[in-house]
């Protein structure tokens, strides 16, 4: 069934609940948009025509109630061999279920749900309807607190040829009325009976009988008396007892005569004068309750006045009186005095019923007075000073009057009754409050709509988002009022937390650090490492040379993994050479500020540094050369550019590198430009040849295996003035 929509309109969700007759299921009212119940018959009863019928008939006239203590039907059909009933969907628990969970309940608690119980069935009885079958199971309890009363007349529905199937007969053994269990019609008391069981049950958490079989209880109603109440649970009041004892007589008519006197009794049985009043005494054994007759002796029939002598025709000789005694005395008849007795009673009843119905005739007539708007106790100050007494006090929400006031009287202002009659009552309460539902892990818009479902306005849901570790994007993390609270959905104001899901981090820069210092950034950040390696000219050995696939800045969720590729130092093929450059001051003895920039495979113009000196020296660069990359020197004097020197990979790699030599005349070139050019210098015009003299100071400082060093564009190549200045190793 679930999943299937019968009707046309109704959508079932999941199943709730069943008997021996039904089924009952969740639905959607797709029509008018609510949640319903639905009660589905039992396959093995839908060929049974006389059952169908008569369940069809009761469903329709239950119906016909309008209370809000009963369960409302709204639909009642059929649809191929399916048999259904639609009905109120109550949101809550059945009382078998709380009874369960907690019995015994508290006495005034137990009271107000028997009181609710009692309102219903009065509302029903005078609509002609028994339920037949009030047990804790039929009994559902809302979220409100409401009590809601379930299955109406549907126990009519059982035939003779299904009674002994549907087990609900059996299943409802223990809240049976004597007259039920005996097969006699169950009227307007049995439903009393059966509710003075469901009290007994709240107040002592047990049933008043029990047996092996549902005989023996079925027995046991009508043969036995059940333990009281009050040496189960000591903390029943004498006169909530009392309710049960008169509720669960075995003769019906030692019962309450109606529903309506019974729920006065429950409404009046925990005020302080009534707690402690006496014990209820029934003075006549019950008369549906079994006795034991001793057997009459053959001499005790004698003795009966009045038998006639053929009764003793068939009397035995020995049995005949001896003609030899005397005759016995005879004894004054008591007879005459037995009727002059039962003739004075008659008269003294007579008498005093002919006194009572005199007094009754001239009550004196009273008018009932305007009681709405009055507070309960000053409408009740009011009736005491016109002779008339407060009856039933019916209490009932009403948006137009404040709590305890009486709005609405069972008689109309200005209606003449007796002296001492009583007057109904209908007081508006407190409005009742609904419990706020779970909204927890649904989105903002299925939030909402169901709060409109429940009363709350649009405009008064509210929602702000947050980060979440654990509730996905979208979905609501909190509420207020949080779940399960009492609120007003009238004028109750709904605050949402959505979430945004995790908050995202930025991703910081990482290029350059050692793996220690990544890896503690990135746990911070709650990220996850993972490494590679790579060589690299421009990155020291350990440290980070690229980060991926997030770079610095771009915002990022915890819990990513992040690549870093860390540096293993340069490549096997690559030569670290120290190169002795030879400087001089423009003058000698004088100073001059000597600036080198440097390019190899670690990158172009590279900053060496600066030095100033007023002599001759050789300076020292550390270059890295690789395969596809040679090295350029390139030194600056005073601003300007004075010489350019290149060193190959191939003359590094085998120590044939030319050792470098001052120009002859050791003046400047022009260029003032401080980024030196690409080019090995063959663009300034100016000769890079060795100059005599300078040789050795050249060649001792640089401590390497130099060869010649490369034109700058004069043409003269490594030949030097007159090619006397060869290649040396020192």
């Amino acid at each position: 069934m679930i999943g299937h929509e019968i009707g046309g309109r109704y959508q079932i969700l999941e199943r709730i609940g069943g008997g021996g007759m039904a089924l009952v299921y969740k639905a959607q009212d797709l029509l008018l948009n609510r949640h319903v119940a639905v009660k589905v018959l039992r396959q093995q009863f839908v060929n049974d025509e006389e059952f169908i019928r008569r369940f069809r008939r009761e469903a329709q006239s239950a119906a016909s109630l309008s209370h809000p203590n009963v369960v409302s039907i709204y639909d009642v059909g059929e649809e191929g061999d399916v048999h259904y009933i639609v009905m109120e969907y109550v949101e809550g628990q059945n009382l078998n279920e709380i009874i369960k969970e907690r019995a015994p309940l508290q006495v005034d608690e137990a009271v107000r749900i028997a009181a609710q119980i009692c309102d219903a069935l009065d509302h029903a009885h005078h609509n002609q309807i028994i339920h037949r079958d009030i047990k804790p199971h039929n009994i559902l309890i809302g979220r409100n607190g409401r009590v809601k009363v379930t299955d109406f007349g549907i126990a009519r529905a059982v035939t003779s040829a299904t009674i002994t199937q549907t087990g609900s007969v059996v299943g409802s053994v223990h809240y049976f009325s004597p007259e039920h269990a005996k097969g006699v019609t169950a009227g307007e008391k049995s439903d009393l009976y059966s509710l003075g069981i469901v009290l007994y049950q709240m107040l002592t958490g047990k049933l008043p009988f029990l047996g092996e079989s549902p005989i023996s209880v079925a027995l046991k109603h009508l043969q036995e008396d059940f333990e009281e109440p009050r040496r189960v649970n000591p903390m029943i009041p004498q006169s909530v007892e009392n309710i049960i004892f008169k509720s669960m007589r075995k003769n019906p008519g030692e019962r309450y005569s109606s529903a309506k006197e019974m729920l006065l009794d429950l409404e009046t049985c925990l005020l302080p004068e009534r707690r402690t009043e006496p014990k209820l005494e029934f003075g006549l054994e019950d008369e549906e309750s079994t006795r034991i007759i001793p057997a009459i002796k053959p001499q005790q029939m004698a003795a009966v006045p009045g038998r006639r002598s053929r009764d003793y025709e068939s009397a035995p000789a020995s049995a005949e009186p001896s003609k030899d005694k005397e005759p016995v005395a005879k004894k004054p008849s008591r007879k005459p005095f037995i009727w002059a007795a039962i003739v004075l009673a008659i008269i003294l009843i007579l008498g005093g019923m002919a006194w009572y119905f005199k007094s009754q005739l001239e009550v004196p007539d009273v008018k009932v007075p305007n009681l709405i708007g009055l507070t309960q106790d000053e409408a009740k100050v009011k009736l005491t000073e016109l002779g008339l007494a407060v009856g039933n006090v019916k209490q009932a929400y009403n948006k137009d009057y404040d709590p305890d006031v009486v709005y609405e009287q069972s008689k109309p202002e200005g209606t003449e009754v007796k002296e001492g009659a009583l007057i109904d009552l209908t007081v508006s309460i407190e409005k009742p409050l609904e419990k706020m539902i779970d909204l927890s892990g649904l989105t903002l818009d299925e939030a909402k709509q169901q709060l409109v479902q429940l009363g709350v306005k649009d405009t008064a849901i509210s929602s702000t988002e947050e980060y979440s570790d654990s509730v996905e994007e979208g979905k609501i993390i909190s509420q207020e009022p949080a779940s399960g609270s009492d609120f007003d959905p009238d004028s109750a104001s709904v605050h949402l937390t959505v979430s945004k899901g995790q908050e995202l981090v930025k991703m910081p820069d990482l290029t350059g650090l050692d793996e220690q210092s990544a890896k503690s950034k990135l746990d911070d950040l709650g990220l996850t490492m993972v490494t590679k390696e790579e060589s690299s000219f421009t990155v020291e050995k350990g440290k980070v040379i690229e980060q991926w696939p997030y770079e610095s800045g771009e915002s990022v969720e915890p819990g990513a993994e992040v690549t870093l590729t860390f540096s293993t130092g340069y490549p096997e093929d690559a030569v670290n050479y120290s190169y002795g450059v030879p400087v001089a001051p423009a003058e000698s003895d004088k100073n001059s500020k000597i600036r080198i920039v440097f390019s190899d495979a670690r990158g172009d113009n590279q900053e060496w540094g600066t030095k100033t000196i007023n002599t001759e020296q050789t300076l020292s660069v550390d270059l890295v050369l690789a395969p596809n990359k040679d090295a350029t020197v390139s030194v600056y004097r005073d601003g300007q550019l004075f010489n350019t020197y290149a060193v190959s990979y191939i003359d590094a790699k085998q120590g044939t590198v030319p050792t470098p030599e001052l120009p002859a005349a050791a003046e400047p070139q022009e260029s003032v430009d401080p980024q030196p050019s690409e080019s090995n210098g063959d663009e300034t015009g100016n000769d890079v040849t060795g100059m005599a003299g300078n040789d050795s100071s050249s060649t001792s400082s640089s401590g390497n295996s130099l060869v010649s060093v490369k034109s700058n564009g004069n043409g003269n190549g490594n030949n030097g003035n007159n090619g006397n200045h060869k290649g040396k190793t020192k």
